[in-house]
């Protein structure tokens, strides 16, 4: 069962608490594979989107879970908004408390700020991203793909290459992948690795050479062309040469290898074309399961449906 108000990360979440999210993801993709996708399952209730930085997936991705469930969403970006015009993330939060949201999903750059909104409001809070912190529910749709393809995690090598250091989505892989028994190499430039990497559990490397070897899964991020800036690499084609995904890496990884990546791709930086849009890629099947977790996650935060006349 899951028996937690919000959903802030995956670091304190147990091996069991998550897999059942994952299991309660499988009837809701389901749903999403009908001609007529919509259930009443969570008809009356209010899911508000939050976010104070730019997204399409994620975003998108809440939108037509709550959707499909029959919940009526509101969408609140921060450009548009009286946090614009300097209102606080607390009174924004009891503006949405008195609105009546039933979950709040929210976007933010400073780490921690979904901790601080679950403790300000009633309603459910669910991490679409904190910083550099955690991003729990691409961790979530990154494990329900893999599981789909492989029945299980245990036993598995995944790779993820990239800029760590700035990776939320990297930090709850890590977390989600290590507690459902993976062993998980972290690889990337020494200047965009995070210090103390390796007590999460990771296994640190510098080449991706070394880390590929064998490997079931590898997931890709995006090199973020904004911290270029500060120096922390020679230049995208000097870090495409050294450490984007073609086709003699991957060959050092399993036959059957499963090649991922949380969008937005920078093709040709990270990830060669023909690999992205190749057999072993599962790139768009990762969007499509985003909305089943997704909706997953609002229907066991809402109280799994003990209230509502009809279920999926």
């Amino acid at each position: 069962m899951y028996k937690h108000k919000d959903l802030l990360g995956l670091k304190n979440l147990t091996a069991a608490e998550i897999n059942f999210l994952l299991d309660t993801a499988v009837p809701m993709k389901e749903i999403i594979s009908r001609p007529i996708k919509k259930v009443p399952t969570l008809r009356g209730r209010t899911v508000v989107n939050l976010f104070y930085e730019n997204s399409t997936r994620t975003r998108s991705s809440f939108e037509l879970a709550a959707k499909y469930l029959s919940a009526d969403s509101i969408n609140i970006s921060s450009s548009s908004s009286s946090v614009a015009k300097g209102e606080s993330l607390y009174d924004t939060a009891r503006t949405i408390q008195s609105l009546g949201a039933d979950v709040v999903v929210l976007r933010h750059p400073m780490a921690g700020a979904p901790n601080l909104l679950a403790k300000t409001v009633k309603a459910a809070v669910i991490n679409a991203g904190d910083g550099a912190h955690e991003h729990p529910s691409q961790a979530l749709l990154d494990l329900f793909t893999v599981r789909e393809h492989r029945g299980e995690i245990d036993g598995l090598t995944v790779v993820i290459v990239g800029d760590i250091l700035h990776s939320r989505v990297a930090r709850s892989d890590i977390w989600g992948f290590t507690k459902l028994g993976a062993e998980v190499r972290a690889c990337g430039p020494p200047t965009l690795l995070p210090p103390g990497l390796e007590q999460t559990g990771a296994r640190v490397f510098y080449r991706p050479e070394d880390a590929l070897v064998g490997a079931d899964v590898v997931i890709m991020l995006r090199i973020q062309k904004e911290r270029q800036q500060q120096g922390l690499f020679p230049g995208l084609r000097e870090y495409a040469r050294l450490y984007g995904l073609n086709r003699e890496r991957i060959a050092l990884a399993r036959p059957d290898v499963l090649v991922m990546h949380p969008g937005p791709i920078n093709r040709g930086v990270e990830i060669a074309h023909d690999i992205a849009d190749g057999p072993a890629s599962l790139i768009e099947e990762q969007v499509t399961n985003g909305v089943a977790v997704r909706m997953a996650l609002l229907y066991l935060l809402t109280g799994g449906g003990a209230n509502n006349e009809a279920d999926y």
